[in-house]
């Protein structure tokens, strides 16, 4: 199998374990352990810290070794850790705490997996075909989302946890099968330096580059946002709503069926518009979505919060695919690590921030305050990148 097959097919099978396994602890949490919206979100926030905390290191690690047996390596760790959940469980001794701990650890297998990934794209593809890979990566990730949260709640719903964690674990195990003795094309030989410099040299590239930064902001308050909504959502659709684990579900596995109708409506819309008006795209495409969630809080809808989902998907599935383009068009090959790891250290380290907002107001004024904070969130984010030069670009530009 060609080396970007092997690597799409990877992260197809990555990227449903992660999100069999996302959608199965917050439920596991409320149905089995009796967890409320303030536990579902440091739930969350534990689940999300790897991403703040581990992205930079994997990044460095990602520019200095080989880039494929990175990604098996952290797969393997993350297939140990969802494995352990059903043994715990099978035991009685699973607990909140002990769900919160291997969900850090898997996450940790996801921060390397992601780093390096975006980072080993260019080596394999024609700088013209950058678009068109991230698309068939995204494709992938977007069944992932679709299926992965509808398969995890049906099964939870069905038999309980146990299998969908044997699936996710199965999934993961593929993933790191499918790299197994990949050949990642030669890099030029960089000079070893202390690991604080380089980390310095791809924060300072991406801080400093005109493009990059208000795409990296607009980022980090999306992704507040979203785990902001993430945080009180199951609980506000059991308890609001009255939906089921498997109802649950399916309202989240539409961001997923958003995210491939985005991706598969990409190409058309590349050749139709120009380069910043598909970035510009998704924020506000999400901006929309959250308003349409709050309007779950007045008049409870499970049609109208799997819309939500639905446009959640649809709109910055567009801005992924153009932005990680972009970023690989304009980043010298020797910091892609770096320079992917400080966009997913600070936008993903957002998340937990997120997460631990929406968990104290959850706590404090209930899961619609959740609703309108997240909501206030996702307009300001369209307000960024409408104010960016990123909105003018016509045609993807070259390193400096």
């Amino acid at each position: 199998m060609p080396p970007f097959r092997r690597l799409a097919a990877s992260n197809l099978a990555a990227q449903a374990s992660e999100q069999m396994a996302l959608a199965a602890a917050p439920l596991i949490a409320v149905l089995a352990l009796g967890a409320g919206a303030a536990e579902t979100g440091w739930l969350q926030a534990a689940q999300t810290l790897p991403f703040l905390l581990l992205a930079l290191p994997a990044g460095v690690l990602a520019d200095r070794v080989s880039r494929p047996r990175l990604m098996v390596g952290a797969e393997a760790l993350r297939a140990v850790a969802l494995l352990a959940v059903p043994l715990l469980a099978w035991r009685g001794a699973l607990d909140l705490p002990a769900l919160a701990a291997l969900g850090f650890l898997g996450a940790a297998g996801t921060v390397a997996q992601g780093v390096a990934a975006p980072a080993l794209l260019p080596a394999l593809v024609p700088r013209a075909e950058l678009a068109a890979a991230n698309r068939w990566l995204e494709l992938g990730r977007s069944g992932a989302f679709a299926a992965g949260p509808a398969l995890g709640g049906a099964l939870i719903g069905w038999t309980g946890g146990g299998p969908a964690y044997a699936l996710a674990f199965g999934l993961s195990l593929l993933s790191a099968a499918l790299l197994l003795g990949m050949r990642e094309p030669a890099r030029d030989a960089a000079p070893r330096r202390h690991a604080l410099r380089e980390l310095q040299e791809g924060v300072g590239f991406v801080l400093s580059h005109a493009l990059l930064r208000p795409i990296l902001l607009t980022a980090v308050v999306f992704n507040t946002a979203w785990f902001v909504l993430q945080a009180g959502y199951v609980v506000h659709a059991v308890t609001h709503l009255g939906l089921s684990a498997g109802g649950v579900g399916v309202t989240l596995g539409l961001y997923g069926l958003g995210m491939v109708a985005g991706a598969l409506a990409a190409p058309w819309l590349a050749r139709r518009f120009p380069l910043g008006a598909l970035i510009a795209a998704g924020p506000c495409v999400a901006a929309v979505a959250a308003l349409l969630m709050l309007g779950t809080v007045p008049l409870p809808s499970a049609g109208l919060a799997g819309l939500a989902f639905f446009l959640f998907g649809a709109g910055p599935v567009l801005w992924t695919i153009n932005t990680t383009t972009l970023r690989q068009a304009v980043t010298p090959g020797a910091m892609l690590g770096r320079v992917s790891a400080t966009v997913m250290a600070v936008t993903f380290g957002a998340r937990p921030l997120g997460a631990a907002i929406g968990a104290l107001l959850a706590a404090r004024h209930g899961t619609g305050a959740c609703l309108l904070v997240s909501a206030a969130g996702f307009l300001a984010q369209a307000g960024v990148i409408l104010l960016s030069p990123a909105r003018r670009l016509r045609v993807l530009p070259r390193a400096a």
